[in-house]
C-alpha cells in the first residue's frame, strides 16, 4: 500500500504545469488531495485530465491567511506542496508587485498558517535553480548565497530564505526544492522555450530563437521533477533533509539552440530555427546549471528520463493537444 494512502494533503498552484501534475500523482497513490485554486484556469491539466474530479479545490487566494488557515483546520491537512507563484520573467519584469505579492507573500503566509497548525507535519517549498542569481561559480550548490538580481530571481531568492528561517527558528518542518527548468506535456505557457518552439515545429514553422542560441540551461523532465516533490515529503523526517535546499537537475547542460535542434530531429521536420541575435535581456542569465549531488546521494534520485525520450513524449502530447486546437494563436498567452 502507498504510504500516501489516506494521507490529506495540500497542493498550492494544483492548476500549474507541475502542480496539476502532482495531484493526479497522489490522487493515483490513494492520497486524499485538496487543491487550492485562485483562478479556473479551464485549460489546465487538472481539468483536462479529470483529476480534479478526484479532488476536493478550495476556491481562494494564498495570500489570505485566514482562508489559508481555514483550509489547513477544516481539511485536516498532514502535508503541503507550496508550489503556487507567479512563474514567468517577463510577468514579473512587467508587473514586479504581482509577482512579489504571489511568490513572496504567498510564501510566508502559507508557512505561517502551517507553523500553528496542529496537523501539519510536513511541508515541501518550491525554489528554483533561479534563486542563486548570477554566479561566476557553476554549477551551482545547494550552500552559495542567493542573489536574484531581478523580480523573479529576487522573489524566489525571498521565498526561499523564508523557508529557510522558519525551520531555523520554529523548527518548521520544512524541505525546499531548486529545480532546473522542467518541460513536457501540459506546459500551456508557449512563450517558454519548449511549448513554443513544439507548438511552431508542429504547425510546420520555422522556430524563432531570439537570441543567438547560446545560453546555457538544463532541463528536466515533468515527471522527473514529480518523484522529486514526493522524495522529498517522503524523507522529510530524515535529520539530513528537514530544512535543506535540494538542487534537482541532469548534469546536462545544453544551449537554446541544441535544444531547439533536438526538438526539431524528433519531430522529423525539415525546418531551420531563426536566429535573431537579439541581445540577451537584462533580466535572464547566460548560463545556468545545478549539480544535484546531494538529491542523488542523500534521497537515491535520479532522473528517469533522457532528454531525446522525454521530448518525444512531450511531443505526442503537444500533437494531441494541438490537434483539437483550430486557432493555434487563441493559446499562445493561456498560464
Amino acid at each position: 500500500m502507498s504510504q500516501w494512502q489516506g494521507k490529506n494533503v495540500l497542493i498550492t498552484g494544483c492548476t500549474g504545469f507541475i502542480g496539476s501534475r502532482l495531484a493526479n500523482r497522489l490522487v493515483q497513490s490513494g492520497a486524499q488531495v485538496v487543491g487550492i485554486i485562485r483562478d479556473h484556469v479551464a485549460a489546465s491539466n487538472l481539468f483536462q485530465s479529470g483529476v480534479f474530479n478526484h479532488m476536493q479545490a478550495a476556491y481562494g487566494d494564498i495570500t489570505d491567511f485566514h482562508f489559508v488557515n481555514r483550509v489547513l483546520a477544516e481539511y485536516e491537512i498532514d502535508t503541503v506542496f507550496h508550489l503556487a507563484a507567479q512563474t514567468i520573467v517577463t510577468i514579473a519584469n512587467r508587473s514586479p508587485l504581482s509577482t512579489f505579492e504571489s511568490n513572496i507573500k504567498g510564501t510566508w503566509t502559507v508557512l505561517e498558517a502551517c507553523r500553528l497548525s496542529p496537523t501539519v507535519e510536513r511541508i515541501v517549498v518550491a525554489s528554483s535553480d533561479k534563486a542563486y542569481g548570477r554566479s561566476a561559480e557553476l554549477p551551482y550548490t545547494e550552500d552559495q548565497p542567493l542573489q536574484g538580481n531581478h523580480p523573479y530571481d529576487v522573489s524566489k531568492s525571498c521565498s526561499d530564505l523564508i523557508a529557510q528561517s522558519y525551520y531555523q527558528t520554529y523548527r518548521l518542518p520544512v524541505v525546499i526544492s531548486r529545480l532546473a527548468n522542467v518541460y513536457g506535456g501540459g506546459d500551456l505557457n508557449f512563450n517558454r522555450l519548449v511549448p513554443g518552439t513544439v507548438q511552431a515545429v508542429l504547425a510546420d514553422r520555422a522556430p524563432t530563437i531570439r537570441s543567438d542560441g547560446s545560453p546555457l540551461r538544463e532541463y528536466l523532465y515533468i515527471e522527473d521533477a514529480v518523484a522529486a516533490y514526493l522524495l522529498l515529503a517522503e524523507h522529510l523526517h530524515r535529520p539530513a533533509v528537514v530544512g535543506q535546499a535540494f538542487n534537482f537537475a541532469p548534469h546536462h547542460p545544453i544551449s537554446v539552440l541544441e535544444m531547439v535542434q533536438t526538438i526539431i530531429k524528433i519531430s522529423g521536420k525539415n525546418l531551420k530555427p531563426r536566429i535573431l541575435g537579439q541581445r540577451t535581456p537584462a533580466a535572464e542569465i547566460e548560463q545556468q546549471y545545478s549539480d544535484s549531488s546531494r538529491a542523488r546521494k542523500i534521497l537515491q534520485w535520479h532522473p528517469r528520463w533522457g532528454l531525446e525520450a522525454g521530448l518525444a513524449d512531450t511531443l505526442a502530447w503537444y500533437r494531441q493537444y494541438l490537434e483539437g486546437v483550430k486557432d493555434l494563436g487563441s493559446i499562445k498567452n493561456v498560464r
